[in-house]
């Protein structure tokens, strides 16, 4: 029998393959509790504990307090105790950050949610932020204790989130120490958090992506009152215990990050932090419908014995942990870039934008295995993996938000090719993977793309999917083997 053990943890998986893994004492602590305590309350939350919006005080003022369970909380601030956010500012490192999301992410990866957005907030404020500013917010999102400040990112208004050029109204207008936005966000994951980073133009800026800058938003303005408000929350199918709402900003008091002339980098960096998080929690959530549908297969008999002894159900499982192994090497790849360059300004270097390019892989792909393979598990439990009680539809609903968060797959294989075609980010991916991967699958891969990046653009998009389906897959192997 193949040895499926390390798919019971997330910690054993991680074992096999990483020589070194940082705060190994702390991630074991945090299996310990989520396997103790934290499972039942992930559980019960995603059925019943859904937040919900408190608009108004007893006596009719606007308050837009989002409640949520105490247990909700008691599972919330392990994470950010663990140091999910205050270790990348205060170590200056990602891997403890990225290695925590993982560990949990396998036990319930719609927490996260906020972790990332909390993460996209202090990142851009200690990097970009004035020396004002970073002594006035940052102390907040770094604590450690449960008074941590949460954070959230904020660009999506109604037309949408793949075209910010074109989708974003709000409007930003100067006011002397500040700026005055305008505006309504249309999808804003972690909705009441104290900090908010915000997409929004520049009166008078250029109506495209040139146009945008980034601004830090507080919830409350200089003098205690309200500085945004919460229309609605959302009712989605998964991520249910993160309030999604609709945010309305009249003239929200805000401060900008960077100079308005590079917001859009700025936005780019975000969402890319977030884009790595998204493919780290894809395959810790494609492990864990592994694991569920392993526990379920040693234990189920027919036709006289366990279907984990029948050959083609064995099959499927060794060949889907061989591809999660390229897929959390991918993954892992993403982070290993990202680390490299993540304090990187404008103009970038050529690492940079070959990170950019794997980053694009990376959640393209990890996304669309962890959506099948969600699928696929639930097949194993035949029709009890259609009952809520077996875990397995949420883990369905948990992957289909990931195949959509932060850039459906569309967006990603369209920022792939941009990279490829503007930065000939492949060719410095190339020279990389020359290490590993024998010269004549190289060749013959960077043939394929020199020759789709030739194209006319119209037939280049059409055509491209299968193109970088093929060459996420190409990459993931080639890490696998280092």
């Amino acid at each position: 029998m193949p040895a499926f053990d390390p798919l019971r943890s997330p910690l054993s998986f991680l074992q096999t393959k990483l020589r070194d893994i940082p705060h190994f004492d702390m991630l074991e602590a945090e299996e310990s509790w989520w396997k103790g305590e934290g499972l039942a309350i992930s559980d019960a939350i995603d059925r019943t504990g859904t937040p919900w919006l408190r608009m108004f005080d007893r006596l009719g003022k606007r308050v837009d307090e989002i409640l949520y369970p105490r247990e909700y909380r008691t599972m919330l601030s392990r994470g950010y105790r663990a140091g999910v956010v205050w270790r990348a500012v205060e170590e200056k490192s990602l891997f403890p950050t990225y290695l925590l999301m993982y560990t949990i992410s396998f036990h319930d990866p719609g927490i996260c949610c906020p972790y990332t957005v909390s993460l996209g907030t202090a990142v851009p404020l200690a990097k970009y932020g004035s020396a004002d500013l970073q002594s006035r917010f940052l102390p907040q999102l770094s604590r450690h204790d449960d008074s941590v400040w949460q954070g959230a990112t904020w660009m999506t208004e109604i037309k949408g989130g793949s075209d910010l050029g074109a989708a974003v109204e709000t409007i930003a207008r100067p006011a002397g120490d500040h700026w005055l936005l305008t505006g309504e966000k249309y999808f804003t994951s972690n909705a009441g958090a104290e900090l908010a980073v915000v997409a929004a133009r520049p009166e008078g800026a250029a109506a495209d992506v040139r146009g945008l800058a980034l601004f830090l938003v507080p919830r409350l303005r200089a003098n205690g009152e309200l500085n945004y408000f919460i229309r609605r929350l959302k009712d989605k199918i998964g991520t249910r215990s993160v309030p999604t709402g609709e945010v309305e900003l009249k003239e929200s008091e805000g401060y900008l990050l960077g100079s308005a002339d590079a917001g859009i980098y700025l936005i780019l960096e975000v969402l890319n932090l977030s884009r790595v998080a998204n493919s780290v929690v894809s395959v810790a959530l494609a492990q864990r419908a592994m694991a569920d549908a392993l526990f379920y297969a040693e234990q189920r008999t027919a036709f006289g014995k366990r279907i984990l002894e029948h050959p083609l159900l064995q099959r499927q499982f060794c060949d889907r942990l061989q591809v999660l192994q390229s897929a959390f090497a991918l993954a892992w790849n993403s982070v290993e870039l990202l680390s490299d360059v993540w304090m990187e300004r404008p103009p970038y270097s050529d690492r940079y934008h070959m990170f950019r390019l794997v980053a694009h892989l990376a959640k393209y792909w990890t996304a669309e295995f962890a959506v099948d393979t969600t699928k696929w598990a639930m097949e194993v439990h035949g029709g009890l993996g259609v009952l809520a009680e077996y875990g397995l539809e949420r883990w369905q609903r948990e992957a289909m938000i990931l195949a959509i968060w932060e850039g459906t797959s569309h967006r990603q294989i369209l920022d792939a090719l941009e990279v490829m075609e503007r930065k000939r980010a492949h060719k410095t991916l190339f020279t990389e993977l020359e290490k590993t991967t024998p010269s004549k699958e190289l060749k013959g891969l960077e043939s394929e793309v020199d020759q789709l990046l030739h194209l006319p653009s119209e037939e280049r998009e059409a055509r491209a999917e299968p193109l970088v389906r093929k060459l996420a897959v190409f990459t993931a192997d080639a890490v696998a083997r280092r």
